[in-house]
């Protein structure tokens, strides 16, 4: 049992789905796992393990923000020897490309985080995506005929609320394409632990055209990101 999980040992499967809501963690599991039972509670940080497709599945709430995810992340890695965690949330889209309900499959994360400034020295390190998750996410997409699918680069923030929105335009200009809250810290977790990790995220707001959905299709909805993260995550494996 880690600080912050109160799951026992052998609890949580190898491979772990990560929405930053606990609510949505606990639609997931209802929804798409088969015999979820719950593990943890603790702070409200809801966590289930179930199985889909045979295979053992967990899900496992971060809560907002990188500083949050990190520390669940790194429970998971360290102290419960997961081999892959997959963030499913939302995000905002940056571009005219997207749309919103849009899914976007994060090759890699920039961010205005200090955290990794910290960690490094001052240099800056590229975190990115496990490339064989990335693939099959792609895939099972692309096999989809009810959803639009991206990959590209994604903006990991530490504010919800920028007072400097107009600091985002070189971002775009350089090809990103939607922001979030989370994906930067979770691929240095996993990078830093020799694991795989993901970001899949669909686009909850249009920072552009203002379209955005409610808290309930958020926290309920989204279910082709999911699917495909799990089919995913079975066709690369634990290992």
């Amino acid at each position: 049992m880690s600080t912050h999980i109160g799951a026992a040992a052998g609890q949580i499967a190898p491979v772990v789905l990560m929405p930053g809501d606990p609510l949505r963690a606990k639609w997931i599991a209802e929804t798409f796992l088969t015999d979820a039972t719950c593990y943890s509670e603790v702070r409200g940080m809801l966590g289930y393990t179930g199985t889909w497709g045979g295979q053992p599945v967990s899900v496992q709430g971060s809560g907002m923000g990188q500083a949050s995810l990190a520390i669940y992340s790194h429970e998971l890695f360290a102290e419960y020897d997961v081999a892959t965690i997959i963030r499913v949330g939302s995000c905002g889209a940056l571009t005219e490309n997207l749309a919103v309900r849009d899914v976007v499959i994060a090759s890699g994360a920039c961010t205005d985080s200090s955290m990794n400034t910290h960690r490094f020295g001052g240099y800056h390190y590229a975190p990115v995506a496990d490339f064989g998750l990335l693939r099959a996410a792609h895939d099972a997409a692309q096999a989809r005929d009810d959803v639009r699918s991206h990959v590209g680069l994604i903006f990991s923030s530490d504010s919800f609320y920028s007072s400097r929105p107009e600091l985002m335009k070189p971002m775009v200009d350089h090809g990103v394409l939607a922001v979030e809250m989370e994906a930067s810290a979770l691929y240095t977790a996993a990078a830093a632990h020799g694991r795989r990790a993901l970001a899949i995220c669909t686009v909850s707001d249009h920072m552009i055209t203002g379209e955005e959905t409610t808290a309930a299709e958020r926290e309920q909805t989204f279910g082709a990101m999911v699917d495909i993260a799990l089919t995913a995550a079975l066709a690369v494996g634990p290992a």
